[in-house]
């Protein structure tokens, strides 16, 4: 694999042609997080229950200190061992995070729907330390981390804002959450598929590369993504 080699002056100035479209990407990415940030909320009035490491607790004691709440719906089944490899390749990039987002009023959870001993077992296998909880409820089902049964059994569910075939219990998500002063909890903001790569730095950093993510041809994209203890 090789692209055409160049003088220094050809390459500069396709470079600067690829930086105006970066920039203009860029602007296009901040009007879009404005857009993000201006959506209206809805109220959330169900009664979220998870086991967290310090006992049961509810969505709103997800927040901590905070106003603002992330959790990253990751996929680990009630009935799993393991939880899903391209998940935990996500989870390779959460450690020190929570630190960071605390001091700009955010809180960050994992949410999975497998027993906390062994959420927490996983954890620990792979070197993680961000806070992960275990839904006891039908937090997951109602923000599209999960799914019944009985949708299952159709081959379909509704998923990203629309039904589509599915045949697979869980699924990647974030969901957002913003808390009042009177300590109500509201839903903000989710996102499925291929938004929740915006987290994901490996992919960015290969998005650099000449080889890019270097995924065509493959069974399906990520079928090369190991569990980092597994490569």
């Amino acid at each position: 694999m090789q692209n055409t080699v160049v003088s220094h002056e050809d390459w500069l100035k396709a470079r600067l042609d690829l930086m105006e479209a970066e920039k203009a990407f860029t602007r296009q990415r901040d009007e879009l997080t404005r857009r993000r940030m201006a959506l209206p909320w809805e109220r959330v009035s169900k009664p979220y229950r998870f086991d967290s490491e310090s006992g049961e607790c509810t969505l709103a004691d997800l927040f901590g200190d905070c106003s603002q709440l992330i959790v990253y719906h990751f996929m680990f089944g009630p009935d799993w061992q393991e939880g899903c490899k391209s998940c935990s390749f996500w989870a390779d990039n959460f450690n020190g995070i929570p630190v960071h987002l605390k001091h700009r009023d955010v809180a960050f959870t994992a949410v999975s729907r497998a027993p906390l001993q062994r959420l927490l077992a996983y954890r620990q296998r792979l070197g993680w330390s961000f806070p992960w909880v275990s839904d006891r409820s039908d937090f997951s089902i109602d923000y599209y981390g999960a799914f019944p049964p009985e949708d299952l059994a159709k081959g379909e569910t509704y998923w990203n804002y629309k039904v589509q075939p599915n045949t697979t219990s869980e699924q990647v998500g974030i969901s957002v959450f913003a808390k009042n002063d009177a300590g109500e909890v509201f839903h903000t903001y989710s996102i499925f598929g291929r938004g929740v790569e915006e987290v994901n730095g490996a992919y960015h950093f290969l998005d650099m590369v000449p080889k890019g993510r270097d995924e065509d041809g493959l069974d399906f994209t990520m079928s090369w993504v190991r569990r980092h203890d597994q490569y």
